[in-house]
């Protein structure tokens, strides 16, 4: 998992409550366990009609859009069924962030797991972004060490848990972290096998 420290990148804005997971990714797009190639069904039924056809007006099909990093939401964004391929699909376009007022449990949880930082902010925050955005400010800068988000003059802090800020910077999933564990766990298994031969046999 790549380390999250700035990022300061083209933010598309969605300005849609309730995006939930059957509408990031469809479920025609779950056959697979593989985390690439997924970004083609990201928000499919949004970007494609029922024909196939590509809706070019689709915020991720205009320019500067179709390069955005960072995805500007409202409430409750990721509800829905707990598909692990809802984070997968956006880090597959290359979304790292996604700042909306909510998210839904378990799709918030999913982000921290993938490398991607969900930002919480009051609505009338985002709504301040959305303007920015409109008025051409298209970038927007995320500090995650300062916990911060600059869009022209104005400068927005973010509450995050420690210990998913320090998993973030480190880049560290859950193999990550088992992994800086491996001298204890080898020294663990070496003397277990002294000790206990018979468990090894």
């Amino acid at each position: 998992m790549k380390p999250f420290t700035t990022l300061t990148a083209i933010a598309a804005p969605l300005p849609i409550q309730n995006i939930d997971t059957d509408m990031i990714i469809p479920k025609q797009f779950l056959k697979t366990i593989k985390r690439t190639g997924l970004k083609d069904g990201l928000f499919y039924e949004m970007r494609y009609s029922v024909e196939g056809k590509k809706i070019d007006d689709f915020v991720l099909h205009r320019a500067p859009f179709s390069s955005a990093h960072i995805l500007v939401a409202l409430e409750n964004f990721g509800c829905g069924s707990s598909r692990e391929h809802a984070p997968w699909a956006l880090l597959d376009f290359g979304i790292t962030c996604v700042i909306a007022p909510s998210f839904a449990d378990i799709f918030y949880n999913n982000c921290f797991k993938n490398g991607i930082l969900p930002v919480v902010l009051p609505r009338e925050q985002v709504d301040v972004l959305m303007q920015c955005i409109a008025a051409d400010t298209t970038t927007i800068a995320v500090d995650l060490p300062e916990q911060t988000v600059r869009a022209g003059n104005h400068v927005f802090s973010f509450d995050i848990d420690p210990f998913r800020k320090h998993c973030l910077l480190g880049g560290l999933d859950d193999i990550g972290m088992s992994l800086q564990k491996a001298p204890a766990i080898d020294a663990f298994e070496a003397t277990r096998a002294s000790n206990q031969p018979w468990l090894s046999a």
